[in-house]
């Protein structure tokens, strides 16, 4: 098999790249947007969707997306990927994450057990054009901040402050070795020392009491990550029953395996048999020091598990396993891999196997990946899943309680990792280039996520109207 030569231009030729690329797509070519004059009916589209999830999620995914304008904007990226298509682009690619939205950063631990700031939701995961995932993730800024009664101006901040922190920080790792900016991360400490910075050289007492504020929320959210491990799961998901734990039926949330009956067109006992079998091609996708580890828990049961907005419909499951005894577990989060959004729109995945798209993807663009990570074949024909640890110290900001300069600092935290995550799998020279050092495209995606906002609460509406009339199934409030 012959090998593909890879090139090596220099800065010169990459800073070159750039500029002329600027020069074929100006920076403020994002300000003006409109949607195309013959744009997909975006109910239609999420119809599509739905043909391949659980008919009898499909109602709930409706009802947490009917919550407000933002929840819908999380499960819309089909929608946005539709519009996306027909936007400016400087034909720089980079992994996109595809749905880059502010809820799907959060804090997880890394191997050495320290908590990090990244992205975590890979899903949509493809390489593409760089400005696909800012804009997805400006412009939630933009909607969450109306979400949360901002005025134009708060909200406008808080975009802007997004991608200025990407432009900025995409201008730091072009001057970065390359090994520098592999090894780069955002630690909870990183975070903190930042808050308290603000505090301490904050002009007025405002800005010192909401950086303290901040600070308050950061540590409150790290404790609260650091206590979601598989002991804590083990008590909220779990009972011991004849010396045995077994996963708690929960419906339609959480189901167990013994309660399938034959939804799947398999016995109980087909079910288990496959599940094992499941596991074992799971772990042969892992390194081999990590499938050592893993081959010393045994699976004790599982069960299917609703999680998010917008992945609501697909396969999802969890499993409990079992270390040296009940109270040594491991809980592992199974999820179903269908094709990116993206995929409709760009050049289709090198990777046949989704599952696998989606761990490379993650890999590609995360500054440390869970060491379970890996993918397998699902039971049913044209079914793709991909694993990780279901609570590895994980945990999120609560975007719906966030004061305007909370937002804004949030804003700084998101741009700043997108651009690492982006400079990982991209050429952030180049990137630099075409960005420039003036605030042209901050202002230019700015404008673009005002007008988009606009047309999601259209969409929106849109949407609750398919709801009210019959259109759409939705069960509110699971």
């Amino acid at each position: 098999m012959g090998s593909i030569e890879v090139q090596h231009p220099s800065v010169a030729d990459r800073v070159a790249v750039g500029k002329d690329r600027r020069q074929a797509t100006p920076v403020s070519a994002h300000q003006g947007w409109v949607p195309a004059p013959v744009r997909p009916d975006p109910v239609a589209l999420l119809e599509e969707q739905n043909l391949t999830r659980d008919p009898d999620l499909v109602p709930v995914r409706h009802g947490r997306m009917l919550d407000s304008p933002l929840t819908f904007y999380r499960g819309a990226a089909k929608i946005m990927a539709a519009d996306l298509k027909d936007t400016p682009r400087s034909g720089l690619t980079t992994q996109l994450c595809g749905d880059a939205h502010l809820s799907n950063f959060g804090v997880f631990a890394s191997p050495e057990r320290t908590l990090l700031f990244d992205l975590n939701d890979f899903d949509e995961t493809l390489p593409g054009p760089f400005e696909y995932d800012v804009l997805r993730m400006a412009a939630s800024f933009t909607i969450a901040a109306r979400n949360n009664s901002f005025t134009d101006e708060e909200a406008r901040s808080a975009t802007l402050a997004a991608v200025r922190a990407y432009r900025e920080a995409m201008r730091e790792f072009a001057q970065m070795g390359t090994l520098d900016i592999w090894y780069a991360r955002l630690t909870e400490q990183d975070i903190l020392s930042t808050i308290q910075l603000g505090a301490d050289t904050g002009k007025g007492k405002a800005a010192k009491k909401a950086a303290k504020q901040m600070g308050k929320t950061a540590e409150k959210t790290a404790r609260k990550a650091r206590s979601r491990d598989s002991l804590q799961a083990l008590a909220k998901l779990a009972e011991l029953v004849d010396g045995k734990y077994r996963i708690v039926s929960q419906p339609p949330i959480v189901i167990p395996l013994r309660e399938f009956g034959d939804s799947f067109g398999l016995s109980a006992d087909q079910m288990w048999e496959e599940s094992r079998e499941q596991l074992r091609s799971y772990r042969a996708t892992l390194q081999d020091d990590r499938r050592h580890l893993l081959e010393r828990f045994e699976i004790v049961d599982i069960a299917r598990k609703v999680v998010g907005v917008g992945s609501v419909g697909t396969r999802g499951f969890i499993a409990l396993l079992q270390g040296r005894d009940a109270d040594d577990p491991l809980f592992l989060q199974v999820k179903e891999a269908t094709r990116s959004v993206l995929e409709d729109h760009l050049p289709k995945s090198r990777y046949r196997q989704p599952g696998q798209r989606v761990v490379q993807g993650q890999r590609r663009m995360q500054a440390a990946s869970d060491i379970f990570l890996g993918w397998t074949k699902g039971v049913q024909e044209n079914r793709y899943l991909y694993w990780r640890q279901l609570r590895d110290m994980k945990g999120s900001v609560v975007v719906e309680t966030m004061k305007p300069r909370g937002m804004q600092f949030y804003a700084r935290t998101c741009g700043w990792t997108l651009a690492r995550a982006h400079a990982r799998s991209g050429d952030p020279i180049a990137i630099a280039a075409y960005l420039g050092k003036s605030e042209k495209f901050d202002n230019s995606v700015t404008d673009f996520c005002e007008r988009y906002a606009d047309q999601n609460e259209q969409d929106y509406r849109t949407f609750a109207d398919a709801v009210r009339s019959g259109r759409l199934p939705a069960v509110e409030g699971v």
